[in-house]
């Protein structure tokens, strides 16, 4: 087989696309700039009419009835649990429930797990609000699995070499909430 050849601009050269000078923004830089952008965004803010904080605001739109429940670091990929989580989102609690149960896959253990603190969490809500709460109205209303931090191992590999295994880990986040009029 031919080697192939390169051209004049084939090597990148060291230190390419970083601006002038080929160094990096210090520590100091980067965070007087963070600390300008920041003044620079609370000034438009207070010109536009000021108002609550972004949090405040957030708190404020969210509706009472909705309860949430995480579980970080899941020992499975994320790819494999979102095959899983794609079927129960939208669904009745009850149906997502069912089909947890009799779901083959790991994952659906692991999602049931999620899926029961959160309907235990807008249970507990209601009864420290003392308002009425039908367990059979609530449905799963966002369902997510993100990406958690990657175990790094080595495995053994030909001619004394290592190849490297990235054991990939999830973060399972589910909110339900109740469903206004008859479930569907």
């Amino acid at each position: 087989m031919a080697a192939k050849k390169r051209g004049a601009g084939g090597a990148k050269k060291r230190g390419a696309g970083r601006g002038k000078g080929g160094a990096k923004k210090s520590a100091s830089k980067r965070s007087a700039a963070k600390r300008s952008a920041a003044k620079r965004g609370g000034a438009k803010r207070a010109a536009a009419g000021g108002g609550p904080p972004r949090a405040a605001q957030a708190a404020a739109a969210a509706p009472p009835r909705q309860a949430r429940a995480m579980q970080r670091t899941t020992r499975q990929s994320p790819y494999k649990m979102r095959l899983v989580i794609d079927e129960i989102r939208g669904k009745d609690v009850n149906a997502a429930l069912n089909y947890l149960a009799f779901s083959k896959k790991h994952a659906a253990k692991q999602i049931e797990k999620v899926l029961r603190s959160a309907v235990a969490n807008a249970e507990q809500h209601a009864r420290n609000d003392n308002e009425p709460l039908d367990v059979d109205m609530l449905f799963v209303k966002h369902a997510i699995v993100n990406e958690g931090p990657k175990l790094k191992r080595f495995t053994p590999a030909a001619m004394g070499r290592a190849t490297p295994i990235q054991k990939r880990t999830s973060h399972v986040e589910i909110v339900v909430a109740a469903r206004e009029g008859a479930a569907r």
